[in-house]
């Protein structure tokens, strides 16, 4: 039979109002599936009896051989006479599972690499879910986004511009969509921007990549928050930079560290209106000594805007590019958590000597970005949708922060802290009992639950233990649901 919390989980998807769409059988095929998947159920492990299932379930011994078999036409599982279902003996779809360096060598020997593509390799990229659960961080909502809206949008820019945008595009980034992306940071975020000075970009890790590879030669120096949000630390380490970790507190970076020794990098990397992970904002008597150090060292700044669109107690920060007199700041923007990840929209705003160098070297990447999306995107930034979307969501995320805050108070307040954020898409917790992070990201993993531990965010893996809960695209059923299974799940791994 299924684990309590593996049934609960099966339960949770089927009485899930997003999916009352689908037939039963599919429910509960899409529910096990997606235990293999996560690595909850492994490869050989037993399925229950459909006849057991069915009554744990309430439903019919035929919604679940009608489950088993289209599991089986997938090939997840193995159906043997006599034996019963198992998860089939294959790994692909398992990533939960985590093979030894060793076996991962015999299996499936890596080809000689450079010292840039080992590192690159080892580092292990920076993976999203195709379909996220939770508490998946950094993950908006997409079930309400106006895609007719957004549909409507693209087939009149298709009649207008026809068979035009079907050929390779300006790799700098359509001039309509660097238009309105200069308004937006101009008016919402205090930018110095305009059309001439925007890359647009697949994502806020091309940028950061760019950077890496155009701006420093392997062994320079590049000052890091820490905690630091894990891509850029990856891109710069690929890089052959030497990242210099420098401590964070309520107030964000600590700033003098960095005087303390302003030679030491030539940069420094920044996410100063909601710090990640800790959600801190920089002071602005911080952010003015950081622009006067890059000044006087032509040093630089890489400001990482990445969720600043949602706040939800007072006013916004206006960004440290738009203080910065000097054009040392480079602002980087996405389009990821305030529409869709599906998008691939991010963008750069440049100081002007670095628009032609920085546009170059993204054409030997991927050329340029897909034309139609950024001209339907620049239509619906222009018609004022982008604007209202955002302030829609950012009084359901609001809405869905206080859910998750209450319930986690109410459910796990014998194993975590929350730390209630003004902003964002994600709330870290700390741990306060004697639970540890590895084992309740373990516990939580096998329960279908993502969290993202906070230990290895810091330099040295060893800040204060927790882990960050994404809330953005899960409705407050849906987080009360995962919220009392990981309790559960807890409760479990703590027993004596």
């Amino acid at each position: 039979m299924f684990r309590h919390s593996q049934l609960e989980s099966v339960k949770a998807w089927i009485a899930n109002p997003a999916h009352a769409a689908m037939p039963l059988h599919a429910r509960i095929q899409r529910a096990v599936r997606q235990l293999i998947v996560d690595g909850a159920l492994g490869p050989g492990k037993p399925l229950p009896a459909s006849r057991a299932l069915a009554a744990s379930l309430g439903v019919s011994r035929d919604t679940i051989e009608a489950a088993y078999a289209q599991l089986h036409a997938e090939g997840f599982i193995d159906r043997r006479v006599g034996s019963g279902s198992f998860v089939a003996e294959i790994t692909e779809f398992t990533p939960g599972r985590r093979l030894s360096r060793r076996d991962t060598l015999l299996s499936d020997p890596t080809p000689a690499l450079s010292r840039r593509g080992a590192a690159v390799f080892e580092g292990g990229g920076v993976r999203e879910m195709p379909v996220p659960r939770p508490f998946a961080h950094g993950v908006p909502e997409t079930r309400t986004f106006p895609l007719a809206l957004w549909e409507r949008l693209e087939r009149q820019v298709r009649k207008e511009v026809g068979a035009q945008s079907l050929f390779h595009g300006d790799p700098q980034g359509t001039e309509p969509l660097r238009r309105a992306i200069a308004d937006y940071v101009n008016l919402e975020r205090g930018a110095r921007a305009t059309a001439d000075r925007v890359l647009v970009l697949t994502s806020s890790q091309q940028a950061m990549s760019l950077c890496a590879t155009l701006l420093f030669d392997p062994g320079d120096g590049i000052f890091l928050e820490d905690p630091a949000y894990y891509g850029a630390r990856k891109a710069f380490e690929a890089a052959g930079l030497d990242c210099v970790p420098v401590r964070v507190d309520r107030q964000g970076i600590v700033v003098d560290h960095i005087l303390a020794e302003p030679q030491r990098a030539k940069a420094v990397f920044l996410t100063p209106s909601h710090q990640f992970p800790t959600g801190a904002t920089l002071a602005l008597d911080r952010r003015l000594a950081l622009i006067e150090w890059a000044a006087r060292h032509q040093a630089w700044i890489i400001e990482d805007d990445y969720d600043s669109e949602f706040r939800y107690a007072g006013k916004p920060t206006a960004c440290v590019q738009g203080l910065d007199p000097h054009g040392r700041t480079i602002y980087i923007g996405t389009f990821t958590k305030s529409l869709f990840p599906g998008l691939r929209i991010g963008y750069a705003v440049l100081p002007p000597s670095l628009v032609k160098p920085m546009t170059v070297a993204r054409t030997l990447l991927d050329g340029h970005t897909a034309p139609m999306a950024q001209l339907t995107l620049a239509r619906f930034m222009e018609g004022g949708h982008f604007g209202a979307h955002v302030r829609t969501m950012r009084g359901v995320y609001a809405e869905r922060l206080d859910a998750l805050a209450g319930l986690v108070r109410k459910h796990l307040s014998d194993f975590v802290e929350p730390q209630v954020p003004i902003g964002g898409l994600q709330m870290p917790c700390l741990l306060t009992g004697d639970l540890t992070e590895r084992t309740a990201v373990d516990a939580a993993r096998r329960a279908g639950i993502e969290l993202l531990g906070l230990s290895a965010l810091h330099a040295a893996g060893d800040g204060k233990a927790g882990f960050l809960m994404g809330f953005a695209a899960y409705t407050p059923f849906e987080i009360e649901t995962a919220v009392r299974r990981l309790e559960t799940a807890f409760r479990a791994a703590t027993k004596p």
